[in-house]
C-alpha cells in the first residue's frame, strides 16, 4: 500500500487540478458516505477540522447526536479517472473521532484498526483477498433498477453471450487506475453476475478497497446504462451472490498457516484460527449476512456456504482451505455477503481466530469432499448449520462476548437495535408467496 503524507496530498491536489475532494467514510451498516470540500478547504481537512453530526455514522436520528470530526488517511488520496482532469475530483477515506481526540466509538475502520492492533501484539498480521459477486441489471425507462439480468451467459462465458465483458472491463481499468491490485475477472454462474477478484492487502486496506469498490463498480455500470446490484439473493431462482475473503496471518515475515508437518500441511496456529471462527460462527453470521435477505442465499445445497465446518473441497463449508501451500497457505471464509459492512466482518473474525489461538480451540475434523454421504446440514446438537434468519443470528450475537468485543460495545448495541427493528419490521408484513400459498385455502 503507498504512503502519502498531508504535504504530499496537497501537493498532488495541486499538480493535478483538483476542484473537490470527497472525504469518504463507512457508517455501522456498510454504506459508503461522503461530504465534499473545495480544495480550498482541503489543508484544513487533512488537521482533522471537519465537524458534522453522529446519526450520519450511526443510520438514523435521535435526540443525542454529538459532534464528530473526520481525520482523513493521506494514504487513501486517489483522483476518479471518469471525472475531467480540468476541475477534477479526488477522495479521501477518513477514520472518525470524538470532540476528546479518540476515535468515536462507532467508527468501523477504527474498530477493525482496534483488532489489528492486537493481533500486532501477539506478533501477527492479517492479510486478506476478496472475490467479490454482483448481479448487473437493466434499467427502466424511469431509470429505475430491474431485476431483468443484462444476459443469458453462465460460468466464465466469453462475448458475446457474455454482455458484461465490455463494462466489467471499464470496471477493473477503473480500479486499476485508483491503485488497486486485480487478480482476476469473469462471468459467474447465474446470468448476469460477475465476479472481480481484489489481490490481498492488510486488513484496513482491503476493508477500503472493498468500501471503494462498491460505489466505483455501481458507477461504472451507470455510465454503461446498467445497475450493478450487491444484494445478495436478487432473484429467487438464480445464484446469490457472496463475498469470499481469502485470509493469510503472517508473523515475522512467515505465513503462520503453513506447515508442511502438520495435518493438511496446515500448521496448529491455522487450525487454532480455524477453530474460534468457527466457535463463533453464529454470531459472526450477524455482521457477515446482515440483511433479511442474506439468509435467502444460504440454501442447503451443495454449493451455499452453510456448514459451520472447514474442508479443502467441500464446497457446503463457510470455511475451505484451498491447495496452495507455503506463502499461499490461506483460508477463505466464505460466508459473508457484499451486502456485509468489511470492516466489521473482518474485526469480528479476526477477533474470533485469535480467541482460538490464545484458547487453542482445535476445530472438529475436516469435512470430507461433497457427496460422501456426510453433508447433513444439522449435526448433534443442531449447531452445524448457520443460522436460518436475521432473528436467529442476532439471537445469537446478543450472548457472545468474543464477538462484542471485537465491534466495540457501541458499535454491537447500536447494530444489534437497528437490525432487531429490521427483523420485526420484516416479520410484521404479509408477503406475497402467504397470499398465493394460503388465501384461498384458509
Amino acid at each position: 500500500m503507498k504512503t502519502f503524507y498531508k504535504e504530499e496530498v496537497m501537493e498532488k491536489a495541486k499538480e493535478n487540478n483538483v476542484k473537490f475532494i470527497r472525504l469518504q467514510f463507512t457508517d455501522i451498516f456498510g454504506f459508503f458516505k461522503n461530504i465534499a470540500i473545495t480544495v480550498e478547504e482541503l489543508e484544513r481537512a487533512l488537521e482533522g477540522q471537519i465537524i458534522f453530526d453522529s446519526s450520519v455514522i450511526e443510520g438514523f436520528v435521535r435526540n443525542r447526536e454529538s459532534d464528530i470530526f473526520l481525520y482523513p488517511d493521506p494514504a487513501t488520496f486517489e483522483i476518479f479517472p471518469w471525472r475531467p482532469r480540468d476541475g477534477s475530483v479526488a477522495r479521501l477515506i477518513c477514520d472518525v473521532y470524538s470532540p476528546d481526540g479518540n476515535p468515536y466509538p462507532g467508527c468501523s475502520r477504527s474498530a477493525l484498526k482496534k483488532v489489528a492492533k492486537k493481533a500486532s501484539g501477539l506478533g501477527y498480521q492479517l492479510q486478506v483477498g476478496a472475490q467479490v459477486e454482483f448481479f448487473l441489471f437493466k434499467i427502466d425507462e424511469q431509470g429505475n433498477p430491474t431485476t431483468i439480468t443484462h444476459d443469458q451467459a453462465g460460468y466464465c462465458d466469453l462475448s458475446p453471450a457474455d454482455l458484461g465483458e465490455n463494462a466489467r472491463r471499464d470496471m477493473v481499468l477503473t480500479l486499476e487506475e485508483m491503485g488497486f491490485e486485480i487478480s482476476t475477472s469473469h462471468h459467474e454462474i447465474a446470468p448476469g453476475q460477475h465476479e472481480i477478484f481484489i489481490k490481498e492487502d492488510s486488513a484496513p486496506a482491503i476493508s477500503d478497497k472493498i468500501a471503494t469498490f462498491k460505489f466505483v463498480v455501481r458507477t461504472v455500470a451507470q455510465r454503461h446504462g446498467l445497475h450493478a446490484s450487491f444484494m445478495p439473493k436478487p432473484v429467487g431462482h438464480l445464484n446469490g451472490s457472496g463475498m469470499h475473503l481469502h485470509q493469510f496471518l503472517w508473523s515475522q515475515g512467515n505465513n503462520s498457516f503453513n506447515d508442511p508437518a502438520g495435518d493438511l500441511g496446515l500448521s496448529e496456529t491455522a487450525q487454532y484460527y480455524i477453530g474460534g471462527i468457527l466457535n463463533h460462527a453464529h454470531s459472526i453470521a450477524a455482521i457477515a449476512n446482515p440483511l433479511v435477505n442474506s439468509y435467502k442465499r444460504l440454501l442447503s445445497n451443495n454449493l451455499c456456504p452453510v456448514l459451520v465446518a472447514w474442508s479443502e473441497r467441500n464446497r457446503s463449508t463457510m470455511i475451505r482451505v484451498p491447495a496452495q501451500r507455503g506463502d499461499g497457505a490461506r483460508i477463505i471464509l466464505r460466508s459473508p455477503d457484499p451486502a456485509c459492512n468489511p470492516y466489521l466482518v473482518l474485526a469480528s473474525s479476526l477477533g474470533a481466530g485469535l480467541q482460538g489461538i490464545t484458547a487453542k480451540t482445535k476445530p472438529s475434523p475436516p469435512r470430507p469432499e461433497n457427496g460422501h454421504g456426510n453433508d447433513s446440514f444439522e449435526g448433534n446438537s443442531g449447531q452445524e448449520r448457520l443460522p436460518r434468519c436475521l432473528g436467529e443470528s442476532l439471537s445469537f450475537l446478543a450472548k457472545d462476548e468474543v464477538v462484542q468485543e471485537a465491534l466495540g460495545k457501541y458499535i454491537y448495541k447500536r447494530f444489534l437495535e437497528s437490525k432487531e427493528l429490521e427483523w420485526e419490521r420484516f416479520q410484521a408484513e404479509v408477503h406475497q408467496w402467504e397470499l398465493d400459498e394460503y388465501l384461498k385455502n384458509f
